[in-house]
């Protein structure tokens, strides 16, 4: 039995993991390591436990003293770090618990792996692989052409993005250091279902869905290349598998689209998925202050992912996003009690502003 500590698994891309690496895979054991805050949703980590080869194991990534003790414990063959606060809005309101999970908990976690790393010998240590995740968004902004590439130099614009750069470099300097057999991956926005209802997709569908108005950022002009979370997942798992110790990966899905024009594809599928008898959907698009410092346009290349560890996304956007919109409309009971305990849907970000 193969071990795999996977680090937020009860979130978005993480449950998506869990549930690939125990559907596909019947010689892995997975340990999610979770602190369960706000957007790990219960029906989520109650549907992960009727899996056998699922261990829940409640804690803060940031926690050295647990960490340890897990590490201890269960004594992994690899480790998937999603364990993140990722929503930028929040991130401009109060950005201190995103260097505390972020910055402090990927340094707690990379030293515990390390001193576990350590202890293996043979062939156990030479699997071992840390796969540390991340965003597109430490790249920072594009202009309307080009691409981001694994070369591109840093420049993040905001208070999330730049925890997330601060982790990527701190998982560098544990592999340049101490060896650790560190593979890190960069990932464009990723939608589908199970994402906790404050990013745009999921926000546009469960608001439509109970009759709300339609809130876009500035004039929607943002790009942004969309990528389906069980690609994504896909990509984290191959990582894992074949991905070489000291390189970063790309992960994108080649679906660039303006806001804009993601929120009306929405609608339509909503028209034709849930009529409303007072119109269209598209009707009750309003236009909102644009969130601060907010990035035009994120694109990144992935040549190196596909070349060189074999993997590319297979999910068109319009089926996924199809496929996503069905899955809201299905499932009422997973997403209206964070409505009514969790996020009402209201505006994030305003950074201070009235």
């Amino acid at each position: 039995m193969t071990t795999i500590l996977v680090t937020g698994g009860c979130g978005f891309i993480g449950s998506a993991v869990v549930r690939q690496l125990l559907g596909a895979r019947p010689e892995v054991r997975v340990v999610n390591v979770d602190a369960l805050t706000y957007a790990a949703n219960p029906a989520t980590q109650r549907e992960l436990e009727r899996h056998a080869r699922y261990r829940l194991e409640r804690a803060d990534i940031a926690d050295t003293g647990a960490l340890a003790r897990l590490f201890t414990t269960h004594k992994p063959d690899g480790v998937l770090h999603l364990a993140a606060e990722s929503h930028v809005d929040r991130s401009i309101d109060d950005a201190t618990v995103f260097l505390k999970t972020n910055v402090t908990g990927t340094a707690v976690l990379l030293d515990c792996a390390t001193a576990h790393w350590r202890t293996l010998t043979g062939s156990a240590r030479e699997r071992f692989r840390f796969v540390h995740v991340s965003t597109d968004e430490v790249y920072g902004s594009l202009g309307p052409a080009g691409h981001s590439t694994e070369e591109s130099p840093y420049a993040p614009n905001s208070p999330y993005a730049a925890s997330k750069a601060s982790s990527d470099h701190l998982a560098r300097a544990w592999h340049r250091t101490h060896g650790l057999p560190v593979v890190t991956s960069n990932g464009s926005n990723t939608f589908g279902p199970y994402q906790f209802p404050e990013k745009l997709i999921p926000l546009m569908i469960v608001r439509a869905l109970t009759g709300a108005s339609l809130p876009v950022y500035g004039k929607g002009e943002n790009v942004r290349d969309w990528l389906y979370v069980d690609d994504h997942a896909a990509a984290l798992v191959a990582l894992l598998e074949r991905g070489q110790p000291g390189e970063k990966y790309n992960v994108g899905g080649g679906n660039e689209r303006r806001n804009i024009d993601v929120v009306r594809t929405l609608c339509a599928i909503l028209d034709e998925l849930v009529p409303d008898a007072r119109g269209s959907h598209a009707e009750r698009i309003t236009f909102v202050a644009d969130r601060p410092g907010h990035d035009l346009r994120y694109s990144i290349a992935t040549a190196k992912i596909r070349r060189t560890v074999g993997w590319e996304p297979r999910q068109p956007f319009e089926a996924g996003l199809r496929a996503t919109v069905a899955w809201y409309v299905a499932n009422r009971h997973w997403w209206e009690p964070v409505l009514r305990q969790e996020y009402d849907g209201r505006r994030l970000g305003l950074g201070g502003a009235a």
